[in-house]
This record gives structure tokens, C-alpha cells and sequence, in this order.
């Protein structure tokens, strides 16, 4: 998933990613804190499986919060706008946190612990996290009695149909593809030829496919095994859609919801208020809560904003947080420091790795030598500078996060762990050899305090090496539209990305397969190459989880020293803050965030 201007189990293509220009610095910022061993082994209880539940697990309602009481208003404080609200459309970290109070899915994440560190698949809208007895060739799902949408209408079978279908229709382009492809048995964009208009001109899918005998049961049918359904289920981006109020493409700003709140205004880019969805059973959600009666939001509030109205903790942001926004990088280390702020303090490791992205779709970009070149010469020590140093994230070497199986701390292709302010003498070396000296290279950069700050200081690295770089800002709230269109302007370009479960299958193939190239797809980089994408089918019939690790890191390995489309940046941590009369509050590991469904005020 991609990181919100960052992507999360079920969710996160997205996490959260003020120096000058210091990139013959040695260090990626702050010495001054940070647990490492406490880091790591965070990162490692990631990389663990989650059971599905059982019938019994999937019933709600949900476990009560320690000390929860009912009502107020919840301040939200967000840099970014939200861009979509379609579950299909939702494939990004900040979209998929809010999604965890209005939509809902057949399956879902369920914690299982007050820590937000442990976790099991339950059926959320099913009964249970679904069944098959073919090895994962068909899955049965059966719809709970009592559910509904937030304006009365039952969920039924007909619902999830429609929500299915409709992923293969041409407006749908940001979500997530797993569930389409497997069902069309194909790999890349090619699964829209099995449902071209989706349903609305009359056509759906065979009951071969997908089979709905009546309003409680849902059948799907795969060719190939695929155990990680129930996983896949629980992503935002497959939340349950109203037949009756789908409106298309006017869906993504005024959806029919299903969770425990409903959206009562939303003035993009300004403000979204969100109140009790009346409709809303708890008796039939076994993984949220509605304690709070009314969620204001307020965007365009910059870490640094947010960061400051949440420390000085008075009026409204006492009771405020945000869902997305961390601590800046001008305050991290203080409020990492202050015993004071403990207490309102959640920290995690995620599954983000960070990227920049070179788009082998410019023809300039052809030439081994030119991606080797910016590779060496790119310094990643003002990225991690600007968002608060090792206290916020550590420099990456491979494309595999330490949350994920698979990950080789050794892996260090490119030299940045040693020397993260990178080797412009190398690369310029690469460039004369290619004859492309003083070669123009425009860098798309997300407009933000953090995303002008190193992007600045890259280009000077850049530079340095011998590339004419010249910078062009993004806006914020549809940085990752822009990136994932195909004619973009830009030869490079960050985006991080994370896992959608535990595993390198929910990273390589979205990211890498060149037969996902398309609008909207998360191939930022545009690389068709056909050994990797022959490696992705194979590895991915493997269904041993320790096998198939060993073969997505040899992958990991080819992609960054024989194609070099990517130049990993930092491996992603998280810090939140929040007012003091905010209760319930937890990092979750899966969300990689807030848990904003276990909130209360005090």
C-alpha cells in the first residue's frame, strides 16, 4: 500500500515519510534517542502471520477500551485532504486509517490485545473469516444478520456482487488488484477484460466465478489456490459498496457507509466532520467502537502545525490528535525525551520502504548507466534529516522492510547504510561513461515542508554528479494520483510503500510487474522486465512462506543491481502525539498508526 504523501497492512501504497543543504553530512540526523533493539524487535514481531478467526472470534461486539466513556468531539488535525473515499479508490495510509470508522469488509483485522500488537482475521460484515476445503480454490463467506448501511438499507449478497464488479470498471483505477486478478486468473491490468464496464451495462460476473446463490452467501471461485484471501478481504480498498447508492465515480466524495460513522460534510482540501451512524449494530462488529459522537477534521495542518497545537494542549486540542500526521522533526526527539509526554505519545515501527522512483519510461532513462548514476549519487541523509533523523526512520538498503519475511540487513547495494550522503564522484564517473553529462532531470517532489526541505538538498547531490536537476512541486492531497499516471513529467519521483500483509507477495508484484502497468497502477516506475516478471509467477506459487521469502529477497537483489528502477531511501518509523483528554490511545501494527476505532475522550 502506499504511505498517505506514504501504504499498511490492509491498507498502508502509504506511511509518513528542517536541515540545509548538508549532504556531505556522514548521518542521517539525530543520535540523540531512538531504541534500536527495541526497534528491531518491533520490526521482527511484524514479520509473524496472523491467524484467521473463527466464527465464535467474529462476533461482536467488539472488547471494551480500558476506562472508555461515551461522547464529545474529537479534534482531527490533517496535513493531507482526503482525495478518495470510494473503497475501491482507497489504496493509500491516511484514506485507509479513516476507512476503519466508515467502511467495513467480509473480513478484518481484529486486535486481540490493548498494545495494538497482536491480531487475528475475524469475519467483520461475514460470519466467520471464511471457509474453503479445496485448499483455497473456493471460499465461502455467509453475510451476518443485522448489518446495514448508514441509510437503513440491509447489506446482502447483492451488495458485495456489486462492490466486486464494479473494481473492474474504468474509473476504478487507485485501489488495490489482488482480489480482480485472481479472479480473472491473470497478472497485471489484463483482469479488466473479464468485466470490462463492470456492472453497469447489464453484464456480470459468471457464477463460475463468483456466485451469489442467495442474499446471505457469497461464493468466490479462483483457478489457482489463493489462502491469503481472507487477508486480501480485509483491505479498505475491498470495503463493502451500497448497490443501491453506488453513483460511480460521485461515490468517492459522498459514500454510503457502513462502519460506525457516517460522513456528515466534507469540504475537500478544508474540514470533514463525521457523526454516529445510527445504522451501525455493534453487536455485529467484533473489531471497532463508537465511542466518540462527533469527529471534526481540520486539513492543511502541517506536521509542524500539528505537532505544536498538540503539545501546547489547550481548548479543542485536548482533545485532539491526528490520524496521519507525526511528530515533526524539529520536536521528535523532545517528545521522545519528556517522561511528561509519555502518556500521550504512541510509537511504532512500519512496513513503509521508502524509494525513489525512476521512470523507465523516459527514454533517457534507457541507459543502465544513467539509473546506476543517479543511484550512487542520490543522497539519502536529507530525506531522513527532514522528517526527524534515525529517530524517525533508518536508512534503507533494500526494497524488503524489516517488518516483512524475507529482509536481509546485509543487503546494502547502492552503499547507503555506510555512506548515506552518496558517491557523486561515482556517479559522475557513470555519466561521462554514458556521454549524458549536464543531463536535464526533473524531479517531482510532494509540496510540503519536509518534501521541499530534502528534495532541495538531493538535488544538490544530484548536481553535484554532473545532473541538471530541476524541481517540480506536487500538491500534498493527489501527490500519488499524479505519480501513478503514465504520460507524468517526471524521471524521478519518491513513494513509499507497504506490505499489505506480512509477506514480499504484496510488494514486488504490485510495484514491479510490468504487466501492471497502467493509470493509477502502483508500477510508479514503469519497469516491464521479463525476467522479473516471470520470477513473480513463479515465486508466487510457492506456497511454502519460508521458501517463498528466500526467493522474493533473491528478487529484491536483481531489481536493485541489474535494473536499478528504484533507489531505496529509509525504512519507516512512526511517532503520534495527541491532547491530553484523548483516551484509548494505541500505535496499532497493522494500521501502522492510531487505532482511531478504540478512541475515547477522558
Amino acid at each position: 500500500m502506499s504511505r498517505g504523501g506514504r501504504h499498511v497492512y490492509g491498507a498502508l501504497s502509504v506511511l509518513a515519510a528542517g536541515a540545509l543543504v548538508l549532504t556531505g553530512c556522514s548521518k542521517g540526523g539525530s543520535d540523540s534517542g531512538g531504541n534500536d533493539k527495541k526497534d528491531q524487535q518491533n520490526a521482527k514481531n511484524q514479520q509473524a502471520a496472523i491467524k484467521f478467526g473463527t466464527a465464535a472470534d467474529s462476533t461482536g461486539p467488539a472488547a471494551d477500551v480500558p476506562g472508555a466513556k461515551s461522547g464529545g468531539t474529537m479534534e482531527v488535525l490533517q496535513r493531507d485532504s482526503f482525495a478518495h473515499l470510494d473503497p475501491g479508490q482507497i489504496y493509500v495510509s491516511d484514506q485507509m486509517a479513516l476507512a476503519q470508522l466508515i467502511h467495513r469488509g467480509l473480513t478484518g483485522y481484529k486486535a486481540t490485545s490493548d498494545d495494538g500488537k497482536q491480531h487475528e482475521i475475524v469475519g467483520d460484515l461475514a460470519t466467520d473469516s471464511g471457509t474453503t476445503t479445496d485448499g483455497g480454490k473456493t471460499w465461502k463467506y455467509t453475510l451476518k444478520d443485522g448489518i446495514k448501511f448508514d441509510d437503513g438499507t440491509p447489506i446482502t449478497s447483492k451488495d458485495v456482487r456489486q462492490t466486486v464488479e464494479r473494481l473492474f470498471a474504468p474509473f476504478i483505477t487507485q485501489g488495490p488488484s489482488y482480489l480482480q486478478q485472481w479472479l480473472a486468473d491473470t497478472s497485471g491490468s489484463a483482469y479488466r477484460k473479464l468485466l470490462p464496464d463492470g456492472p453497469y451495462k447489464g453484464k456480470h460476473l459468471p457464477d463460475s466465478v463468483l456466485s451469489t446463490p442467495d442474499d446471505k452467501t457469497i461464493v468466490f471461485h479462483f483457478k489457482k489456490a489463493h489462502p491469503d484471501l481472507p487477508y486480501t478481504l480485509a483491505m479498505a480498498g475491498y470495503s463493502i459498496v451500497s448497490a443501491k447508492g453506488d453513483t460511480k465515480e460521485k461515490y468517492d466524495k459522498a459514500p454510503v457507509t457502513t462502519g460506525p460513522y457516517k460522513v456528515q460534510s466534507f469540504k475537500s482540501g478544508k474540514s470533514m466532520v463525521l457523526v454516529k451512524n445510527t445504522n451501525w449494530d455493534p453487536k455485529t462488529d467484533p473489531i471497532r467502537h463508537q465511542y466518540v459522537d462527533q469527529f471534526n477534521f481540520t486539513f492543511n495542518q502541517q506536521f509542524e502545525t500539528s505537532t505544536k497545537a498538540l503539545l501546547a494542549d489547550s481548548g479543542a486540542d485536548q482533545t485532539g490528535l491526528s490520524f496521519s500526521n507525526q511528530v515533526d522533526a524539529g520536536n521528535l526527539s523532545q517528545v521522545l525525551r519528556d517522561p511528561k509526554l509519555k502518556s500521550r505519545t504512541v510509537s511504532g515501527y512500519q512496513p513503509y520502504v521508502g524509494q525513489m522512483n525512476i521512470n523507465m519510461s523516459k527514454p533517457e532513462m534507457k541507459d543502465i548507466r544513467v539509473r546506476q548514476a543517479i543511484a550512487y549519487a542520490l543522497p539519502v541523509t536529507p530525506f531522513l534529516r527532514a522528517y526527524g533523523g534515525t529517530d524517525a526512520m533508518e536508512t534503507a538498503g533494500g526494497l524488503i522492510s524489516p517488518t516483512v519475511s524475507g529482509y536481509d540487513a546485509s543487503f546494502d547495494p547502492f552503499g547507503k547504510k555506510k555512506n548515506p550522503a552518496g558517491d557523486p564522484v561515482k556517479a559522475k564517473k557513470l555519466l561521462q561513461e554514458a556521454g549524458k553529462l549536464n543531463m536535464k532531470l526533473t524531479f517531482g517532489y510532494i509540496n510540503t515542508p519536509e518534501g521541499q526541505q530534502y528534495s532541495t538538498a538531493m538535488a544538490a547531490g544530484l548536481t553535484k554528479a554532473g545532473f541538471n536537476v530541476q524541481r517540480q512541486e506536487i500538491p500534498s492531497e493527489t501527490y500519488y494520483d499524479q505519480v501513478s499516471k503514465l504520460n507524468n513529467n517526471y524521471d524521478i519521483f519518491h513513494t513509499a510503500w507497504g506490505a499489505d500483509w506480512p509477506s514480499a507477495s504484496t510488494v514486488i508484484p504490485p510495484l514491479y510487474d510490468g504487466r501492471q502497468i497502467a493509470d493509477g497502477a502502483s508500477n510508479y516506475s514503469q519497469i516491464n522486465d521479463s525476467h522479473v516478471n516471470s520470477e513473480i509467477d513463479r515465486i508466487s506459487q510457492i506456497t511454502d512462506p519460508v521458501k517463498a521469502a528466500t526467493e522474493w529477497e533473491k528478487l529484491d537483489e536483481y531489481l536493485l543491481t541489474k535494473v536499478v528502477n528504484v533507489v531505496p531511501t529509509a525504512y519507516y518509523k512512526q511517532t503520534q502525539i495527541a491532547g491530553s483528554k484523548v483516551g484509548g490511545l494505541v500505535y496499532d501494527d497493522v494500521i501502522g498508526g492510531v487505532d482511531p476505532r478504540r478512541l475515547f475522550i477522558k
